[in-house]
């Protein structure tokens, strides 16, 4: 990725105000490297076989899985309230996506990592998370204000990226060709050479999340704020659809508590020098 300064943030007024995709502002950024593609299951496992690590969900014994894909004799200690369609599931974990019985795919995005486990996965890469703004300049393929990868409307007779389609959240007609996830080669890469910034598993950032944020960050090379609640996300997944999410876009944003553990939630890496005042600190899962 080169150095530049793009435009960060929401052109078109399709952002959830709660979000904070304004106001579009100017940032600067050096120089870096990021992955092509998200961390693969593949990768995930050699880190695993390297060092013993294990998730968060696999410490508590649990994490979360979408209704649809749950079998009937899995052991289900309970539903998000605000979710209902996100069950807690006794077993699943990055190996067994949708639980005991179930087997991840080499070439699969790594999906039950937490923000921790992500972290952890850098330290022994030697890598870092990126920032909020690394990540947005990254996914934009170096166009301008558009809303997509590609563009500004998404052409359903060619689907571009691992969406839903159907009625959420209760019938996926996979046009896309996915009912969970993608390969992490599958459409067609970005102008920068990234495969599915968009779509496919939502991705960990670096920083701390605050709706505010935009209204007060730095030019270069912003880091996100000191302190929070929950990390950012970006990119959407397989599950955003337009009548309930729409966050499948260059600057969408969403969060989570960095303990959370879910089967739509990956993360890519980007060179390891570190924004100095980003809080990058690795903590036990």
């Amino acid at each position: 990725m080169p150095a530049q300064t793009f435009a960060m943030g929401d052109a078109h007024g399709d952002g959830i105000r709660p979000d904070g995709e304004g106001p579009v502002h100017d940032v600067r950024l050096d120089a870096f490297s990021i992955d092509a593609t998200t961390v693969t299951v593949a990768d995930f496992a050699a880190f695993t076989a390297a060092t013993g690590y294990r998730t968060t969900a696999e410490a508590d014994g649990w994490s979360a899985v979408f209704h649809l894909f749950v079998s009937a004799d899995a052991d289900i200690v309970g539903a998000a309230p605000a979710t209902p369609w996100w069950l807690g599931v006794r077993g699943a974990d990055w190996a067994h996506p949708d639980g005991p019985g179930s087997t991840a795919r080499p070439d699969h995005p790594v999906v039950h990592v937490s923000w921790h486990d992500a972290q952890a996965y850098c330290a022994w890469a030697g890598r870092r998370l990126p920032t909020e703004a690394e990540w947005e300049c990254a996914a934009r393929g170096g166009r301008a204000s558009d809303r997509y990868p590609w563009g500004s409307t998404v052409d359903v007779s060619d689907w571009p990226c691992n969406i839903w389609q159907g009625e959420f959240p209760v019938h996926n007609t996979a046009e896309d060709g996915y009912k969970a996830t993608a390969p992490v080669r599958t459409y067609h890469p970005n102008g920068y050479g990234l495969w599915q910034a968009v779509g496919n598993v939502w991705e960990w950032c670096a920083d701390w999340f605050a709706a505010d944020y935009y209204t007060r960050s730095p030019l270069h090379a912003p880091p996100g704020p000191v302190t929070g609640v929950a990390r950012v996300l970006r990119g959407g997944s397989y599950l955003c659809h337009d009548s309930y999410c729409n966050r499948y876009r260059n600057a969408a944003r969403s969060s989570n508590t960095p303990d959370s553990s879910m089967g739509n939630a990956g993360f890519r890496t980007v060179s390891a020098a570190t924004p100095s005042s980003a809080d990058l600190s690795i903590l036990p899962a």
